[in-house]
């Protein structure tokens, strides 16, 4: 650092400056020529090593190290350059004035502590990439972890940033969160119990993006567009967003029909009371009901809007004071609400008319007169 020193004072008497005027301008050109290296330095990374960064990741057949290294990611992490350049360039420049020195390293030291925080969050955040319109159940336990993982890095910074303003051990004043903890967590009870619920949600597998649930008491009744340790986004049919906490699922109960939608046919069961004074013997000895119940049985297995190979059913449920009573167990093959409820009214209006073709009657009260 000496040679430095004689080598630029040399130059600088050359422009014919002398006296007190040589280490000041010898100081400024060592700063100036310092922030012009640390920008030299992250220009290069960002104008060549990033694009072969990305470059050789486009070459591979797996899709996260285009996640992961990503061009927001990259760039993020080239604005830590400078500040390892300036951090390693203090010695030489202000060897002279310690107290200028420690108060540019705690600068430093607080950008780099933003600038790593910053590109972690955006590599974490860069992980919602992976993901498609439905999420599985361990990237959504991976993206639920992550979520944690931010908060638990933005606390972290938010010591390490105190620690270096005030001068002190950053371990001294976690120690001190310890003491404090108990009423950290009475003042910050709700959102822990939101972040418990959210794990809960998605490690145990009871709801991924793109299903499409019902919640009454939140009036959520479509497909869930977002997971968040404190928040679910549902899109409702009619096109309304209901935003509902973690913990309202997990604490309440909610219908997911998901199982349904993957699976072809959505099952009914429905029941039907006949007049006993209708039913009868025929002269096979079979009785009427008996015909008119395999008729029906395999009048579903033939019909195109019934799934045959699940074998629909109808049998004899228990007789109440209503009548005789028919179960009718069958799949629709509909998926969506309009043709599951036509194709049900078509059914079942079916049913109602031929029980007429084998001398039935359905049960039904008229009002006293």
């Amino acid at each position: 650092m000496e040679q430095i020193k004689i080598y630029l004072e040399r130059l600088i008497s050359l422009t014919g400056l002398t006296g007190d005027y040589v280490p000041v301008v010898r100081y400024v050109i060592l700063v100036i020529a310092s922030f012009l290296l640390a920008w030299l330095a992250g220009w290069v990374c960002r104008r060549f090593f990033v694009p072969l960064v990305q470059k050789v990741t486009r070459r591979t057949e797996v899709k996260w190290d285009d996640v992961i290294f990503s061009e927001r990611v990259l760039l993020s992490a080239s604005r830590i350059v400078p500040a390892i350049v300036i951090w390693a360039l203090l010695p030489l420049v202000f060897f002279e004035y310690p107290k200028v020195a420690e108060i540019v390293g705690r600068l430093t030291a607080i950008y780099f502590t933003v600038m790593a925080t910053r590109t972690v969050i955006v590599g974490i955040d860069s992980l919602k990439n992976l993901e498609g319109e439905r999420r599985t159940a361990k990237l959504q336990y991976l993206y639920t972890i992550t979520s944690v993982l931010k908060i638990l890095m933005i606390f972290i910074a938010v010591i390490v940033v105190v620690a270096i303003v005030i001068n002190k051990n950053p371990s001294t004043l976690f120690a001190g969160l310890g003491a404090a903890s108990a009423i950290l967590m009475l003042a910050f009870q709700d959102t822990i119990k939101g972040l418990v619920a959210g794990v809960r949600l998605t490690s145990n597998d009871m709801l991924h993006i793109g299903d499409w649930i019902t919640l009454p008491s939140a009036g959520a009744n479509g497909k869930v567009e977002e997971i968040s340790l404190t928040m679910v986004k549902v899109r409702n049919f009619d096109n309304t967003v209901v935003t509902v906490t973690p913990q309202m699922l997990v604490d309440g109960s909610f219908q997911n029909w998901q199982g349904m939608l993957e699976n072809e046919g959505r099952k009914q069961v429905r029941k039907v009371y006949f007049d006993f004074r209708s039913l009868q013997v025929d002269d096979d000895g079979v009785a009427n009901i008996t015909k008119y119940r395999r008729h029906i049985e395999q009048w579903l297995k033939d019909n195109p809007k019934v799934v045959g190979e699940k074998n629909p059913l109808v049998r004899q449920a228990e007789a109440a004071q209503a009548g005789c009573c028919l179960e009718f167990v069958f799949w629709l093959k509909a998926q969506n609400a309009i043709d599951y409820e036509h194709d049900t009214s078509d059914i079942m209006e079916y049913i109602f008319a031929a029980c007429a073709d084998y001398g039935l009657r359905i049960y039904q009260q008229f009002p006293e007169q």
